[in-house]
């Protein structure tokens, strides 16, 4: 007797089948959320007061000279006359084919427009992201090495300071000292190294408050467990015990956190360059909301959408690889319960 044609498959055979399933599961739940993404994007973005045309015969004409036959070509040419399940099907099917229509400020490709700052934002969060999991991985191993009380508790603390304090203030503050007071560093613009140490300071503290936190949970866990008792009484140095023992199962809920900073960087990267007048998809988006320009927006949503969506996803596949114990979706138990 058997249970259908998947569950006859033994040994490696099977192990691949179940990888497959859970592989193909995961991609079609990614491409849902996506398709999800775009569709209240859209929807939300139709719903906002304020008209597109308007918002272009504005910038070309100098808010004056607007006659109604203008606003009325214009939509016309936008397609913003057909109804909205009309303009959203045909949105959705050229976004499928990588058109996202022309931009309402510019009049030129909305993709291309936005890809241009695409390589100053991601040098910015590669940095920011490499800064946090140095700062808050090192607090939270030191949160757990160090044995002073008043110590360890500061540690403890940075991180919930780190989260609590906005960004926005954090970027001024660092401004005027280092560029203003001391200039020791630019205030603005994407020219060299130098242009990219505050804003990626800036990024990496909520960035590092996170991995601290989720770090030090960890470790605390770790180091009260069993395994570890028994490694001190084998006489393990606290070092090799943290570094070892402890350090070593934490990698799981490490690495969900490096997930989770993925739509930090993204959301953080619209305020920091803002701040710090850095041209990139931050500063991008932020002047297409204002100019109510919908297709570089679009853009903008579903690139943040398919990067925290391919990080999840490969952290998904890497799971299975890291811990065996994990289920990748075929219970082994209908294997194991199958009669020859």
């Amino acid at each position: 007797m058997t249970l259908g044609w998947w569950t006859a498959a033994t040994g490696p055979e099977f192990e691949r089948l179940a990888m497959a399933n859970y592989v193909l599961r995961r991609t079609a739940h990614a491409v849902l959320v996506l398709w999800c993404t775009f569709t209240a994007a859209f929807f939300l973005l139709y719903a906002l007061p304020g008209d597109a045309a308007l918002s272009k015969l504005n910038v070309s004409a100098g808010g004056q000279g607007l006659s109604l036959e203008a606003v009325k070509a214009l939509r016309e040419s936008l397609g913003l006359d057909q109804p909205i399940l009309v303009q959203y099907y045909r949105a959705l099917t050229r976004a499928l084919h990588g058109d996202f229509g022309l931009s309402v400020q510019t009049g030129g490709d909305a993709l291309k427009i936005f890809a241009e700052g695409v390589p100053q934002t991601l040098a910015l969060a590669s940095v920011a992201l490499m800064l946090g999991l140095v700062l808050g991985g090192g607090v939270a191993i030191a949160a757990a090495y160090v044995r002073w009380t008043p110590l360890k508790h500061a540690l403890q603390t940075l991180p919930a300071l780190g989260v609590s304090i906005p960004s926005f203030w954090i970027g001024l503050v660092l401004l005027q000292l280092f560029s203003f007071h001391w200039r020791l560093f630019p205030a603005m613009g994407n020219d060299g190294v130098a242009t990219l140490v505050l804003p990626a300071i800036v990024l990496s503290i909520p960035t590092a408050a996170l991995v601290a936190q989720i770090l030090s949970r960890g470790l605390q866990t770790a180091l009260a467990s069993a395994y570890v008792e028994t490694a001190r009484a084998r006489g393990a140095t606290r070092a090799r015990i943290l570094f070892v023992h402890a350090l070593r199962n934490s990698i799981i809920p490490m690495i969900t956190a490096l997930a989770m900073t993925t739509g930090h960087l993204i959301a953080g990267s619209v305020v920091v360059e803002t701040v710090f007048s850095r041209s990139g998809i931050g500063l991008t988006t932020v002047q297409a909301v204002l100019f109510q320009d919908t297709p570089v927006v679009l853009v903008a949503v579903v690139f943040a959408a398919t990067v925290f969506v391919t990080v999840n996803l490969l952290v998904d596949l890497i799971y299975p690889l890291i811990d065996p114990r994990i289920d990748i979706g075929i219970a082994r138990s209908r294997r194991q319960g199958v009669s020859p």
